[in-house]
């Protein structure tokens, strides 16, 4: 077929097999990420508040977590689903055209802030287990140890704390 030398067709099999995760190619997606947007932990990160950026952030949260501060697989999938979460309140509810991303460490806990300019405040509602969305501070409320909302004189900083022991 021209254009496409070098492709495997892909087999089929009576079973679909899904997509394998490669470690190598996401932690390359993710320093990527963190060359072209910058270190949050250097200080805020401002990213397009486009429904994308969730990736960027998902990308940044995992490269700082488990690379940079050397923390365990299963916080960083946490922290990295938190931030999705976060992320996404600020895209799709605030009206903003951008969002900043911060994440800092101190001894035995890690926070990571997402800033936009709207002043609203997030609400945490009762899930029920059909519910299709609104799990995100649902979310954050249950595998955080703390978050909050910092009122700004131009808009919030919706923030989370959990406890971090090093590998």
């Amino acid at each position: 077929m021209a254009g496409l030398e070098g492709y495997e067709r892909p087999r089929r099999h009576a079973s679909a097999t899904a997509a394998r995760w490669s470690p190598a190619v996401e932690d390359e997606h993710a320093l990527k990420a963190l060359e072209l947007f910058g270190n949050p932990t250097e200080g805020e990160v401002s990213l397009p508040s486009r429904p994308e950026s969730a990736a960027i952030a998902r990308r940044l949260a995992q490269v700082v977590v488990l690379r940079t501060w050397r923390l365990s697989p299963k916080l960083t999938e946490d922290v990295v689903l938190l931030v999705s979460e976060l992320v996404g309140n600020a895209v799709r509810h605030t009206g903003a055209r951008v969002f900043g991303l911060r994440m800092e460490r101190r001894r035995g806990w890690i926070r990571v802030e997402v800033r936009d300019p709207s002043r609203g405040l997030p609400c945490l509602i009762p899930v029920h287990e059909l519910d299709l969305s609104g799990r995100g501070l649902f979310l954050v409320d249950k595998l955080s140890d703390r978050w909050g909302v910092d009122l700004l004189p131009r808009g919030k900083t919706t923030w989370f704390e959990m406890r971090a022991c090093d590998r």
